[in-house]
């Protein structure tokens, strides 16, 4: 039976007023209910009121309100000073400091205070929902109703379900948050929840390639915006998020997983938070944010010719869209059959999207000693950069005439180091083998896998839906690439990504 949201008469209180609570007390209000505000400090409940009912009088001038609405909606808050208070609340949801034992307080007083059907809710975003209840006498009351910031915008709330959490109770804050104009997804209490868990790869394989030299931390942004369609680069990403928050998430999934090696925390980062150098918030980071300072430029290759005879191979979404960008470029090329999975040749280079080896060895075992790599793209008629990386047995005119081509195609082309698996489809294939992991074991499904990660972190496309836009098995021979040629714990094959290469299926099949 579906469950029915919390009535808009039902009153939510939120224990917390710094910017999740505030923002999760502008969203309660928004959608009619009557709302209360405690904070342990002195008119910091106040100051949070008088800042949303700001911010319904801007959305009322900006005609996303009617003055009427952003007025009824000002007055649903109440700012209040004790946990007395709160004893009519039918939903009590705290937003306080990341503390397991200040969590457990604030829900064992709250205990003998609310009503018996009182709904507890912890926006907690890295501490077990379980450890939180086990203080309680009802730890069956307890879920986790984690907001992102900032809870007004953000359109994804996880609902996390500790050991004892009541069905019904998650299903409850499933249908508000929802009624709210959320969208909400259901995951268990483990490490990480989703999002925190799915998106360490994002930051981990940027890190593993910038320690490698790959390419410097502008150029694999730049190829994770311009060709991965991703809104931000890693490294931007995590100097906005700042790096004592980043590198402390990290190491508590870590640590939380048994020192697992898949989320084993970098030396480059603990670096710049021993420096204190952690982002924009310090003016320093992997970029100078300082006054003057300028941010460097992505490598980008010179302008090469592209000199001798163009055939492309087989209809792969990449041979397709190079055919198509090849037409607009006054180029003259021939199409043929496909032939071990290459994607094109000009003169003596042949061109491959890469499958996790290196281009190297991918040469010698090969025998094609030209051999040139490209990166995977989210949509290669549309992507506006291209990483590359050349077999070290390549000759020089080879790669000029690769480059010369791909640019001839409206690519902007980076030469990364001959590493494996260059810097998107390692990204890609790592992120859905952590979202296929996590619905493997419980975690949630493979629809809350993908929305968490379009919408919690604004990923261009959910991690096992670009599994199978570039294939399963080419996902798993990509892990299995990785691992090969790093003899590393960290790339093995999620289960079920083995289970839908076996079935010849695709994972949301």
């Amino acid at each position: 039976m579906t469950q029915s949201p919390l009535p808009q008469q039902a009153l939510i209180a939120i224990v917390g007023t710094g910017a999740m609570g505030a923002g999760i007390a502008q969203v309660a209000a928004a959608a009619g209910h009557p709302v209360k505000l405690l904070d342990n400090r002195p008119g910091a409940a106040e100051k949070a009121v008088a800042g949303i009912r700001a911010q319904f009088a801007k959305m009322a001038e900006k005609g996303k309100l009617t003055a009427a609405a952003a007025q009824a909606a000002g007055e649903r808050l109440i700012p209040v000073s004790s946990l007395t208070d709160l004893a009519d609340a039918a939903l009590v949801t705290e937003a306080i400091v990341e503390n397991l034992e200040a969590k457990q307080t604030l829900f064992s007083d709250l205990e003998a205070i609310v009503g018996a059907d009182c709904i507890f809710g912890t926006n907690t975003s890295s501490i077990s929902v379980t450890a939180i209840g086990a203080a309680l006498k009802r730890p069956e009351r307890l879920a986790g109703l984690h907001f992102f910031n900032p809870a007004p915008l953000m359109a994804l709330v996880e609902i996390v379900s500790g050991l004892a959490t009541d069905k019904a109770v998650a299903d409850t804050l499933f249908a508000t948050a929802t009624a709210w104009g959320k969208t909400a997804v259901h995951a268990k209490s483990t490490p990480g929840f989703i999002v925190n868990r799915v998106a360490r790869p994002y930051y981990a394989e940027a890190l593993r390639l910038a320690q490698e030299g790959a390419a410097d931390y502008a150029t694999i942004d730049a190829c994770c915006r311009e060709a991965g369609g991703f809104r931000m680069g890693p490294f931007e990403l995590m100097d906005m998020i700042g790096h004592d928050v980043n590198f402390a998430v990290t190491n508590s999934v870590w640590r939380a997983f048994y020192n697992d090696q898949r989320f084993l925390p970098s030396l480059i980062q603990q670096e710049l938070v021993d420096a204190g150098f952690y982002g924009k918030k310090t003016g320093r980071g992997f970029y100078d944010y300082r006054e003057g300072a300028v941010k460097p430029a992505a490598q980008t290759e010179a302008a090469q010719t592209p000199t001798g005879k163009i055939t492309v191979f087989g209809e792969s979404t990449a041979a397709d869209a190079l055919v198509e960008r090849l037409q607009h470029s006054g180029l003259s090329f021939s199409r043929a059959p496909d032939v071990d999975g290459r994607i094109a040749e000009i003169g003596r280079a042949t061109i491959y999207v890469t499958d996790g080896r290196s281009a190297t060895q991918r040469a010698a075992e090969t025998s094609v000693a030209n051999t040139v790599l490209i990166d995977l793209a989210l949509d290669y008629s549309k992507a506006t950069r291209l990483a590359i990386a050349a077999a070290e047995q390549c000759e020089a005119a080879a790669v000029s005439a690769a480059i010369g081509l791909l640019q001839a195609a409206g690519f902007a082309v980076s030469r990364f180091l001959d590493v494996p698996g260059l810097a998107v489809m390692r990204t890609v294939a790592m992120l859905a083998n952590e979202a296929a992991d996590a619905v493997n074991q419980g975690v949630c499904s493979e629809a809350a896998a993908d929305s968490a990660m379009r919408l919690g972190v604004n990923y261009p496309c959910g991690p096992l839906a670009w599994a199978d836009q570039v294939g399963v098995a080419a996902i798993r021979d990509v892990l299995a690439h990785l691992g090969a040629s790093y003899g590393e714990d960290r790339y093995r094959i999620s289960p079920l990504i083995q289970r839908a290469v076996f079935a010849g299926r695709n994972i949301h099949d």
